[in-house]
């Protein structure tokens, strides 16, 4: 069995509104109470406090108000990170969730029909049915499972719906079609047939409009309507930002999954390559590429092809794709220079030898 979520924007009405806004802190409430619990238990004991969201409901009534599912979903997200910082301590503890900072959203079961979509609504325990575009339907076999309701920071509401389903997409016996991507900073991507990725430095396009938004915000009183309204302004812009990256992430993706049948790509740590040392994280981090290699994961493996990772400490930009000779060069050398003749772009040469890399581990594999 597989699991598939599609998120759907949700239009609620103003009631409505309140009841979701209303669920949020309810989930934020027992959270924070639970948490402060199992601390102050620990530091007395030595040991783990097991409570539940009921617990609290007599001394907070108005927690009877939220959606009893939604509180039991965040009693076990608490206990699986409260279980996970002790299994290993470079996790973090579980922090506090801020009334400011804290994403708005919870996530409720569906029982016997308490979720489910119509023509152009989605139900929703103790909120009724919310207008939302269903602009893609789930296959007849699909069983819902939940769904997650959220709030953005420019106000949008969405649901993300996950299905259950069976997973019967069998693999390619023969793939053909093999295509290796190497990283560039400077772009997205470069693959072994020589193709770029360079056209989409969303955030630094709209970086002079965004500085001028948070320049206004500077002369506002703060918690003012006239600060709220401006950092609704700031926040739109962001998420328009994120709205180009994932789309034209998401094309990119579709295409390279429809078109070849093996990809091979390096397992960076793209955290690690965004630090302050190198000098580009903000460049790294508009390009986007972590989200690129999860979203040509998915969907190679739904269309039954292979996703090949190479470990990251193959030194793929020294091997010469010709000879094979090994060769050391600094990041400013862009161009590989080989002793067997071959003079070729230091991305192309690499994105060939993470293609051949590849291989050679699918070989193995299958």
């Amino acid at each position: 069995m597989a699991n598939k979520a599609i998120k759907y924007r949700l239009y609620p009405t103003s009631e409505q509104c309140v009841l979701f806004a209303k669920t949020f802190g309810c989930c934020r409430k027992v959270y924070n109470l639970m948490l402060a619990d199992k601390i102050a238990y620990y530091q007395s004991t030595g040991k783990k406090l097991t409570n539940t969201p009921a617990m609290y409901k007599k001394e907070y009534p108005y927690l009877k108000e939220a959606d009893s599912l939604a509180l039991a979903n965040e009693q076990l997200h608490l206990q699986s990170a409260y279980n996970n910082f002790f299994r290993d301590k470079r996790i973090g503890f579980p922090k506090f969730k801020s009334a400011k900072r804290s994403r708005k959203s919870y996530t409720t079961n569906n029982q016997n029909g308490t979720i489910s979509l119509t023509e152009n609504s989605i139900r929703l325990p103790k909120i009724g049915f919310v207008k939302a575009v269903l602009h893609r339907r789930p296959e007849t076999d699909w069983v819902l499972k939940s769904a997650t309701i959220s709030q953005d920071s420019d106000g949008k509401y969405y649901a993300s719906v996950l299905f259950e389903y069976d997973e019967t997409v069998t693999p390619m016996n023969n793939p053909k079609k093999v295509l290796g991507i190497d990283y560039k900073s400077d772009g997205l991507y470069k693959d072994s047939e020589g193709n770029s990725d360079m056209g989409h430095k969303y955030y630094r396009m709209s970086q002079k409009k965004l500085a001028r938004a948070q320049r206004k915000l500077k002369h506002k009183t703060i918690g003012s309507n006239n600060y709220k309204k401006q950092q609704q302004k700031i926040s739109k812009i962001h998420k328009h930002i994120s709205n180009q990256r994932l789309d034209h992430l998401h094309k990119r993706s579709a295409e390279i999954a429809n078109q070849y049948d093996v990809v091979c790509v390096e397992s960076l740590n793209m955290r690690f390559l965004s630090n302050k040392g190198f000098g580009n994280g903000k460049a790294t981090m508009d390009n986007g590429y972590g989200m690129f290699l999860n979203m040509l994961e998915y969907k190679l493996r739904d269309r039954g092809k292979y996703f090949i990772k190479v470990d990251k400490w193959y030194p793929s930009s020294q091997i010469c794709s010709r000879c094979g000779k090994r060769k050391k060069l600094t990041l400013s050398e862009r161009i590989y220079k080989c002793e067997c003749g071959l003079t070729i772009d230091r991305d192309l040469n690499a994105a060939i030898n993470i293609r051949e890399e590849g291989l050679r581990i699918l070989k193995l594999a299958i």
